[in-house]
This record gives C-alpha cells, structure tokens and sequence, in this order.
C-alpha cells in the first residue's frame, strides 16, 4: 500500500535484534534442510535470520528485494491474489508476523487455505500475530486492520481449514516496537522469551501444522 511503510512502519534498528532472537528460538520448527517462505516479508528481518536450504520472501511492497539478504529470493507479490506461482506442496515451513490482520477474516481463511496446499505434508505454518485480547487499545491504531484475532479464534480459525495447532502462546512479544526509547540486547530478548511473565506483551505465537 503506497505510503504505508512512511506513514505507520518505518524502519526501526530494534527489529533486526529481536528477530534475530526470535528466529533462533522458534529453529526447532525450522529444519536447516527445510525450504522457507516468509508471506508479508517487508524488511525481512525474520527470514535473513532463519537458516535453511531456501528461503523465499513475498510482499506486496516493491522495497522487499533492498532488505532480503543475500540467498534470499525476494518476489513481489499481492497475497490476496494467493500463491498461485507456487506449486502444491513446495514448503516444509512458512512464516508469517503481523499479517493475516490485514485481510477481511474470509480472505485471511483463504490464504490459511492457499499455505496449507503450498504446505509439505506435517510442514508448518508459524504465525507471530497481534493478540486482541491483549491489545485491544492500540489494535485499530494501524488503519490497515481489518480482521480481529485472538488466541482462541485464530487457531479455530486454522482448525476450520485443515491444520492441527502444535502450539499456542497468547504472549508472546510486545505489540509494538515503536515506542521503544532504549537499545534492546539479545540477552534482553531472550530473556523475556523464556519468562512467564512479559510485561506489554500484545502478540501471539500459533504454530500450526498439516496433518
């Protein structure tokens, strides 16, 4: 969406330290041999830190090939059209943040639907996403949502077109990072990763997978 990027998600230094974490946390549902495609890439900070044998970055935003890194393919792509260029079964895991809001709830159940058929048998689908439960006040501050999701609608949501949910964490990260004042440290990240109390937590972790 032209002008989105300027007006709401600008860069921020932060997002390569805590997706770096990230990645290295969630490597257990990512083989080294898996092939990867991250959907709703923009600046590629979860995909250039994930290892595998190949990673694939889609995005509607034209910028996407400036920040995939090298080894990363980088295609634009309006999801909402699917993933018609990839054939059935392609990827063992896919990865998407802060996405499937974006999308009236039917299209959002559609794309579910169009990765569950790019998905290898038992391949994954790992969904980093806002939990409305938690943040409600600031959800609709981003004028592009559209779907409302919580911890519990949107595993029923992957349930009602075929996956089995592996995993759910209701807190997961903050909501946001753009009130972040201080540098963020790797060993901060972690730590919070693995406590169970996250101060400011508004996002989920879904991990679903094709039986």
């Amino acid at each position: 969406m032209p002008g989105y990027h300027d007006a709401h998600f600008q860069e921020h230094a932060a997002r390569e330290t805590v997706w770096r974490v990230v990645a290295d946390h969630l490597a257990s549902h990512v083989p080294p041999s898996a092939r990867v495609l991250e959907l709703g890439a923009a600046y590629c900070h979860w995909i250039n830190n994930v290892r595998a044998t190949r990673r694939v970055a889609v995005d509607i935003w034209d910028g996407i090939a400036q920040h995939a890194a090298p080894g990363v393919e980088a295609r634009v792509l309006d999801l909402a059209a699917g993933l018609g260029e990839f054939a059935d079964g392609t990827f063992d895991v896919v990865l998407a943040s802060n996405l499937l809001e974006h999308f009236h709830p039917d299209d959002a159940a559609a794309l579910a639907r169009e990765v569950f058929r790019v998905l290898t048998p038992s391949g994954r689908f790992l969904i980093v996403q806002p939990n409305f439960r938690y943040a409600y006040r600031s959800y609709f501050d981003d004028y592009t949502h559209r779907a409302i999701f919580t911890d519990v609608s949107l595993p029923n949501m992957l349930k009602s077109v075929g996956y089995t949910i592996a995993r759910v964490e209701p807190r997961f990260l903050p909501y946001s990072m753009r009130d972040t004042r201080y540098p963020i440290h790797p060993w901060l990240v972690r730590a919070y990763l693995a406590s169970p109390f996250k101060p400011r937590a508004g996002q989920m972790l879904v991990v679903a997978t094709r039986p």
